[in-house]
């Protein structure tokens, strides 16, 4: 073999490596960035679902598919893109995004709590909104668009977060993360949001099935007027049946906490997120209160220190959340809505 083959091997060796070690940087910044976008995660879970309800079962999964190709397409189509340009153009704007992106968690947190606690007037609230975007599109149609447009604002945000994570990374280091984010953020959103909305079928299915293991659970179907459950089909059918019973039951239950969840994950990442944005723009106290309530927290409970300080830091950042939120309500519907209507050409509508 030629010394220069020899080189070119061994060259091609080192690229490799190269490589591999980026893909493997690639994974793990992916990973956090992941991770810190996971309030953002738990918000998109938590609101998703409700754009199915009213559906039959049938339209569920079709609905949730059209949202989930709407929201690669935001993630890949658009956002990312934006965000390599902005790296490249213009990284001081990523904060002011990012506080923007915050504001609006902490303000629909906050509009949802005043929902729970004024029905009455936030329907009207919302009405007011909605009246300047409405469009005459059918029903399925136009909450497929409203889920994109909402999934949009929680992408950007996801987006955001990541793109500053991995900041002081390569371009195509950074474009690598925030595809492999997006791709795999999107996958684990809807399809714990398809499991969701399915489970109550499936409950259906497995509490009226009277041979569960001579049809594997239902996937395999049965003949009509077949032989009669056998010994195993006896033995299995009370606790499937029971399981039936309870996801039928559970489900309103557990969507009505997964709402809670959601709520408290955009206050307190909003939260978070703008107290971060005014450190960075020379506003440091609100932040080193809530650094400093944490480590008092972490220090009277030594036994569960990381947990205090991560309760704390969470409690309170929800909390500021809140109050930034409910400042942006008024806001929007006062001043936002009736801006926007005059530059779309209409009027604004009544309050």
């Amino acid at each position: 073999m030629s010394i220069g083959l020899i080189a070119l091997l061994d060259d091609l060796a080192g690229l490799a490596k190269v490589a591999a070690a980026s893909l493997d940087d690639a994974a793990t910044q992916a990973t956090r960035a992941g991770a810190k976008a996971a309030g953002v995660v738990i918000d998109d879970a938590a609101v998703t679902p409700r754009y199915v309800v009213g559906f039959t079962a049938e339209r569920e999964l079709p609905i949730v598919g059209k949202i989930a190709l709407g929201s690669i397409k935001n993630k890949l189509v658009y956002l990312l893109p934006l965000a390599l340009l902005l790296s490249l153009l213009a990284p001081w704007a990523v904060t002011p995004l990012l506080m923007l992106g915050g504001g609006f968690l902490c303000y629909e947190g906050a509009e949802k709590i005043w929902h729970a606690l004024r029905p009455h007037h936030a329907e009207a609230h919302e009405a007011a909104v909605a009246t300047a975007g409405a469009s005459a599109r059918s029903l399925e149609e136009q909450k497929v668009r409203s889920a994109i447009k909402t999934d949009f604002i929680l992408s950007a945000e996801i987006m955001a977060l990541t793109l500053s994570t991995v900041a002081t990374a390569s371009v195509p280091l950074q474009a690598a993360i925030l595809a492999i984010v997006g791709l795999g953020l999107t996958a684990l959103v809807y399809g714990g949001v398809a499991l969701i909305v399915k489970a109550d079928d499936f409950g259906l299915a497995l509490a009226r099935n009277p041979r569960p293991a001579s049809t594997l659970l239902g996937l395999r179907r049965q003949p009509s007027g077949g032989p009669a459950p056998g010994g195993a089909d006896r033995l299995l059918r009370p606790l499937t049946q029971g399981l039936g019973r309870g996801l039928v039951r559970g489900m309103p239950y557990f969507l009505w906490l997964l709402g809670i969840v959601g709520t408290a994950a955009m206050l307190w990442v909003g939260g978070g997120i703008l107290l971060h944005g005014l450190e960075s723009f020379g506003l440091a106290a609100p932040g080193h209160a809530v650094h400093a309530a944490a480590l008092a927290a972490g220090h009277a409970l030594p036994a569960i220190a990381g947990a205090a300080e991560w309760i704390v830091t969470a409690a309170v950042s929800g909390v500021f959340g809140l109050l930034a939120g409910a400042l942006l309500i008024p806001l929007v519907q006062w001043v936002a809505v009736p801006l926007l209507a005059r530059l779309r050409g209409g009027t604004a509508p009544p309050h």
